[in-house]
């Protein structure tokens, strides 16, 4: 392994049991029947495990959102054209995206991280350029990224991660935009899991039925191609993944091995999820899945992590705005458990 990359081998923090066990102990003392909060109950104690404290919290988030370009947008595998990647960077700069718009319904601190675009953006406010080139190469022809590119993404989404820790974030939400990229994290995920592309490739931006079926003819048409190289997960990556993929992959593992809860979001984001999974086994304890995407791969990809997502509103938008939607629901639970009175304070008989 290069020395760039001997970060990997650092094991994810382990969850803090004795506060689980507090925090469970406070569920059971709680003005309710046991249970009556469901999910939201082990959400609450989950957290509390992940933050060594009893009493969790949601308040502080830090999203960032990586965009970059793929070159296997050059097959037609996109509803849109490559050229709105970069725009909606600029989207992003300005304050107008979705993601945009949650981060500050939320209080939330968003960074956008470019990591390459087919059309330059040039500088802009609040965001930060780490340029690997004008998006990957065209996986179909051959690796999409050499292993100095995707060394320095897996580094780029680490080093957000530390800035999100620096900060004080109580949770990472990563978000991710490039054209193309459902393309690349299907085929991935279709390395990851053996699995055809069939089963794994949707509709992304709203490819028609004869998009999606073109859409699968590619992604075999690479995992003929890389074959003898997909049984890696940091080669399988290299080659059919993307700079915002490995960002995100890099992220999440840094967050495990720092201790810091992740919100991961839909198709893509899980996706890279599964390969910080792979990539250091353990990594799994600290993500929390925000969403079911409507794209039909995730279902597959839920299955593998063990994590069931916390809604189902049909969202497909990506840029981390599943994640964002979810954070409400994790400041409840840690409300309702850190604030709710006991049997006791309240004077309330429990039950027999």
């Amino acid at each position: 392994m290069s020395q760039d990359l001997e970060w990997l081998n650092v094991p994810a923090a382990r969850l803090d049991e004795s506060a689980r066990q507090n925090a469970l102990a406070r569920q059971v003392r709680l003005t309710k029947p046991p249970g009556a909060l469901g999910r939201l109950e082990e959400l609450a104690v989950h957290l509390a495990a992940m933050q060594g404290t009893e009493q969790p919290r949601a308040d502080r988030v830090h999203i960032v959102v990586f965009a970059g370009d793929h070159g296997v947008a050059a097959e037609g595998i996109s509803a849109f054209p490559q050229v709105v990647t970069a725009e909606m960077v600029k989207n992003f700069a300005r304050g107008g995206a979705a993601i945009s718009v949650a981060a500050r319904v939320l209080g939330a601190r968003l960074e956008v991280v470019n990591l390459g675009t087919v059309v330059d953006t040039g500088a802009l406010d609040g965001v930060t350029r780490c340029d690997l080139g004008p998006g990957t190469a065209n996986f179909v022809i051959g690796p999409a990224m050499d292993e100095h590119q995707c060394v320095r993404a897996l580094a780029a989404g680490r080093h957000a991660a530390e800035r999100a820790r620096l900060a004080g974030a109580d949770v990472f939400i990563g978000g991710e935009m490039g054209i193309g990229n459902t393309t690349a994290a299907a085929a991935l995920a279709c390395a990851l899991l053996s699995a055809p592309a069939e089963a794994l490739a949707g509709p992304g931006t709203g490819l028609s039925p004869d998009g999606v079926a073109h859409k699968i003819t590619v992604i075999d048409r690479a995992l003929s191609l890389h074959r003898d190289h997909l049984g890696r997960p940091f080669e399988a990556l290299r080659r059919v993944g993307g700079f915002e993929i490995a960002a995100l992959t890099g992220g999440y593992l840094s967050c495990a091995q720092m201790g810091l809860p992740v919100l991961v979001d839909g198709f893509i984001s899980t996706v890279a999820a599964l390969t910080a999974e792979r990539l250091r086994p353990g990594a799994v304890d600290w993500f929390i899945l925000s969403h079911a995407s409507a794209e039909p791969g995730h279902r597959q990809l839920v299955q593998a992590l063990g994590i069931p997502p916390l809604l189902d509103l049909g969202l497909r938008l990506g840029e981390g705005s599943g994640a964002a939607v979810a954070v409400p629901l994790l400041r409840i639970a840690c409300a309702l458990h850190n604030q709710m009175a006991t049997f006791a304070e309240a004077e309330v008989s429990e039950r027999h």
